[in-house]
């Protein structure tokens, strides 16, 4: 069973940055893609970046030029590395990915949700 352990979360001032956290763990096949997407309560989930096995990224416009996503393949890890916050980047933001368990057996899962506020 693959697992997702996020970690980087916590508080910081308008401005600062914050270093995300996101490791897969189990029997992978391969990955598809990995990513970030965050959701405030009552709110909908939604799409802060992600990036593919080839390295190809997306960033919600919200976040460009502020957050960058990276991965380390040998490690199945992403990251998200935010930098100049805004108190409208506090969420609960989560990890996700999407990829094989073996040739043809697929798979989407959540991590568990790591807290980022941001202080005015």
């Amino acid at each position: 069973q693959v697992q997702l352990v996020e970690s980087g979360g916590g508080l910081v001032q308008v401005g600062g940055s914050l270093k995300l956290s996101c490791a897969a763990s189990g029997t992978i096949f391969s990955i598809n893609s990995m990513g970030w997407y965050r959701q405030a309560p009552g709110k909908q989930r939604e799409l802060v970046a992600v990036i593919t096995s080839d390295g190809s990224t997306n960033y919600a416009d919200s976040v460009k030029g502020r957050f960058t996503i990276s991965r380390d393949n040998a490690k199945n890890m992403v990251y998200l590395q935010m930098n100049s916050l805004k108190p409208e980047d506090t969420d609960v933001y989560y990890c996700n990915v999407v990829g094989y368990y073996s040739e043809y057996n697929q798979f989407g899962i959540w991590g568990q949700g790591t807290q980022v506020t941001v202080s005015s």
